[in-house]
């Protein structure tokens, strides 16, 4: 039996313009990618989809085919893949990849949130920002879309450039480089290595890279990968409209952080965000940097990034009995954590409480940057200390802090009305869903 080709795979796409990869969120007339994992067998599902809609199935089990509606590949990712590829070739549109350390997704919100302003705007929902959620996502992009922002992530080297020849990005950025999924990379030079393989590709093929001379590394890498069409940003105390750069003015980074950028005539516009942070500060650098790129108005950058308001569980200021929140339950590493603390303390207006959770994928540096975190928490004077999870419980034991091995524990012992009158961060790695201390 023949195998379909991508062209005619492209040509079904185009009369259903919806694939899914999940019977649970299946609609009529969608073309049902058959995908595998560890644990399950898309092929398994496909009569199902059918039975419920589907216009056709995508498999790689020949056995399983009865009629025309199934349309066999050699392996159904890889048919996602190509097909993501083939479909974001018809679009011919500019392409924005964002890759990095910490920030991925605020500044691929604050990116989106400027460019939508003026132009019709694609972008990553969520974290779909892998082999699978990016061929996903180029896939979601309606015929209309003007530009695209593309998140990626990774946690092994080679990923990024996996990425890169699916989406095949006109414009990249590297949000930062630092201490994350040291486990996959190997240390921070495979974190270098790896990020920088975006760098390799706009390079390759002519692309234009951002570059913020504010983090480290990122112009040197730049150099190093050979990227000569670029596009540099950084901090000044007076802007010059004479510059061959972007220069952008801070004001304050607590309570929310305030800039200033040129506009066009030489006057100045002042942006205040719902953000707070020196870290936040880089991604709304990011954001007025690749806007003015686009031309984006100067009101309408300011609209875009004081009209965002972070949410599913990252950087969010809520309340609770007269508790002030800062929930950051996204994710984790040492160079995200370190930076939440500094942040959260330099707001400090009272008592000041911190939830630690573990922070995961740090292979053998694990016990040494968590101790690291505790050190950094009692040294900024906070007056509680929790630490969460098995990673955190050496630390915990050698400077005496309270543990607990899990969100469900610490929530059994929370006094919220102990709190009152607090501010509380609550900060840890995904996996140890400390969200939890608030939804009970």
């Amino acid at each position: 039996m023949a195998y379909t080709t991508v062209a005619t795979l492209l040509q079904h796409f185009s009369k259903c313009q919806r694939v899914c990869t999940d019977t649970r969120k299946l609609l009529e007339g969608d073309l049902f990618f058959a995908l595998k994992g560890d644990n399950f067998d898309g092929n398994r599902f496909a009569a199902q989809a059918l039975k419920d809609g589907a216009a056709f199935v995508v498999v790689d089990d020949s056995s399983i085919i009865i009629d025309e509606r199934y349309l066999l590949v050699e392996d159904t990712l890889l048919a996602l893949q190509n097909l993501a590829r083939a479909y974001r070739q018809q679009l011919n549109i500019p392409i924005v990849a964002i890759t990095g350390s910490n920030g991925k997704t605020t500044t691929k919100e604050l990116v989106a949130a400027v460019l939508s302003k003026a132009h019709q705007t694609h972008f990553t929902q969520g974290n779909f920002n892998n082999h699978i959620g990016v061929p996903l996502t180029l896939l979601a992009m309606p015929l209309t879309t003007e530009i695209a922002v593309i998140e990626m992530g990774a946690n092994h080297q080679g990923e990024i450039a996996e990425l890169c020849e699916i989406a095949e990005p006109t414009h990249g950025l590297i949000t930062n480089i630092g201490k994350a999924h040291l486990e996959g990379f190997g240390g921070i030079e495979g974190v270098k290595k790896g990020k920088s393989e975006l760098y390799t590709y706009l390079a390759t093929h002519q692309r234009v890279a951002f570059i913020n001379l504010e983090e480290d590394y990122l112009e040197d890498l730049a150099i190093q990968h050979g990227v000569n069409r670029k596009i540099d940003y950084c901090l000044s105390t007076t802007p010059d409209p004479t510059t061959p750069f972007y220069e952008i003015r801070l004001d304050q980074l607590v309570p929310k952080v305030k800039v200033s950028f040129l506009k066009p005539d030489g006057n100045i516009r002042t942006v205040e965000s719902s953000l707070s942070g020196r870290h936040n500060l880089q991604n709304i650098m990011t954001a007025i940097a690749v806007g003015k790129y686009f031309k984006v108005s100067s009101h309408l950058i300011v609209e875009g990034i004081a009209e965002y308001v972070p949410s599913n569980n990252r950087s969010q200021r809520l309340e609770h009995k007269e508790v002030g929140i800062y929930l950051d339950a996204y994710n984790a590493n040492p160079s995200s954590m370190r930076a939440a603390l500094q942040n959260f303390a330099a707001e400090a207006k009272g008592p000041q409480t911190v939830i630690l959770g573990d922070m995961l994928e740090l292979g053998q540096t694990a016990a040494t940057e968590h101790l690291d975190i505790a050190q950094l928490a009692q040294s900024l004077a906070f007056a509680n200390i929790t630490l969460v999870g098995p990673l955190f419980a050496a630390a915990a034991k050698e400077l005496g802090l309270p543990h607990f091995l899990s969100a469900q524990e610490v929530s059994n012992a929370l006094d919220w009305s102990a709190l009152a009158g607090t501010e509380l961060l609550i900060k840890g790695s995904r996996g140890m869903k400390l969200e939890l201390l608030l939804e009970q």
